[in-house]
């Protein structure tokens, strides 16, 4: 039987963790009550906090054994991840908490598949929910009043949660079209070459374009690991040079780590890796003052990689790809690399797309399925785009 898990603190939020539960349960829907507190509860509950915390590789001690709220709080995080991830009975989770509970409910949260539903009820949501959101699909929603007893406000938030969860859980979306997902990253000056790919394969896979801006690339990457995605078109890697230069759109040092994991077919280019992203000119660091510069707009400033930077960007991706034993195809656009890099462009400079190239060339060991080419064409030339389309067909023919 499918349950909805209801988790809090019952030692310090028993009140609210039992009304939340008993108004999920006046739906019809069927209800797991679990402590994650590290008192005793005040409330009765279905899963105990020692049994959560039993989770933990080091026992139970390491989660209820010691006087340092910080580290119990890390712990049971860490045995709750694992103890959801122990279950086959979950249809939805929902969460109440200040900042401890949050952090310890949406770090098991985050480990769900996508499209599971969860809502967190927390003193912290109308404030920056990106370390407990990360990317995954937590709803974030505001208790509005801190959580020391009910009263008349957060019996009406607690309810709306109830209701929420139930419906959600109650009326899934509609099974897919069957259609396989692809995966494919873009930028404001990737569009055109991503826009085409996208429509000449439409037809047959069901792409999901992702926004090059660090959790883009994560939540691709999430997707794969999580057998989601058919195949990656990594068009736009910028996210590399906010990575290795400070930028404000990283990626992770795991970046291409699915790929290499899943085995997936693998086509991708050097998209904007032409330009590191920083906030308002004022944001800037010191020793970046002086460089290129280009205001995309009046919050975002792009720096114009050169080609000392260029090089390490190539030989970063290079190492990263060569791990992949599954089909890989790195295409590159010698004529640029964004709608910026062009002849006439704000970040034309072939002497740093030389040393991209060519770092990227040396770098990635070719095999005959690891395989780079040079095209003498713009990134967001139409010919560009068909010829990606061909490279992914081909991988998935063999």
């Amino acid at each position: 039987m499918k349950r909805i898990y209801v988790v809090g603190t019952a030692d310090t939020k028993g009140e609210e963790l039992a009304f939340l539960a008993d108004a999920i349960a006046a739906t019809g829907a069927t209800v797991t009550r679990v402590d994650v507190g590290t008192r005793a509860a005040t409330v009765p509950v279905d899963v105990s906090a020692e049994e959560v915390a039993a989770h933990h590789p080091e026992g139970r001690d390491a989660v209820l054994g010691n006087d340092d709220r910080g580290r119990s709080v890390a712990a049971m995080a860490f045995a709750l991840a694992r103890f959801v991830q122990s279950r086959g009975d979950i249809s939805g989770m929902i969460g109440i908490g200040g900042g401890g509970g949050t952090s310890i409910v949406t770090s098991a949260m985050r480990t769900l598949p996508l499209g599971l539903p969860k809502v967190m009820v927390s003193t912290l949501a109308s404030g920056d929910t990106a370390p407990y959101v990360d990317v995954s699909d937590i709803v974030m929603m505001p208790s509005v009043t801190d959580m020391a007893g009910l009263n008349r406000l957060s019996r009406v938030v607690l309810h709306n949660a109830a209701q929420a969860i139930s419906g959600m859980v109650g009326n899934p979306a509609p099974s897919a079209d069957g259609k396989p997902s692809l995966g494919l990253t873009m930028f404001g000056v990737t569009t055109p070459c991503v826009t085409a790919i996208a429509d000449h394969l439409r037809a047959n896979y069901d792409c999901m374009v992702f926004h090059a801006t660090g959790t883009g690339g994560r939540t691709m990457e999430k997707l794969a690991d999580s057998g989601l995605l058919a195949g990656i078109i990594d068009i736009t890697t910028t996210e590399v040079c906010d990575l290795l230069f400070g930028g404000v759109l990283p990626a992770t040092q795991d970046r291409f780590g699915a790929a290499a994991r899943t085995k997936l077919p693998y086509v991708g280019s050097a998209g904007a890796l032409d330009m590191v992203n920083f906030w308002a000119p004022p944001t800037i660091p010191e020793h970046y003052r002086g460089r290129l510069l280009y205001e995309h707009n009046s919050n975002v400033t792009l720096m114009r990689t050169t080609p000392d930077e260029c090089r390490k960007i190539g030989e970063w991706i290079g190492e990263k790809l060569s791990r992949c034993e599954g089909p890989v195809h790195f295409l590159i656009p010698e004529k640029g690399v964004s709608a910026l890099d062009i002849d006439g462009g704000a970040f034309f400079d072939p002497e740093a797309d030389a040393a991209l190239f060519e770092a990227i060339e040396r770098t990635i060991r070719p095999t005959a399925t690891r395989i780079v080419t040079r095209l003498p064409l713009h990134i967001n030339d139409p010919e560009f785009a068909r010829a990606a389309t061909a490279a992914f067909l081909d991988i998935v023919k063999k």
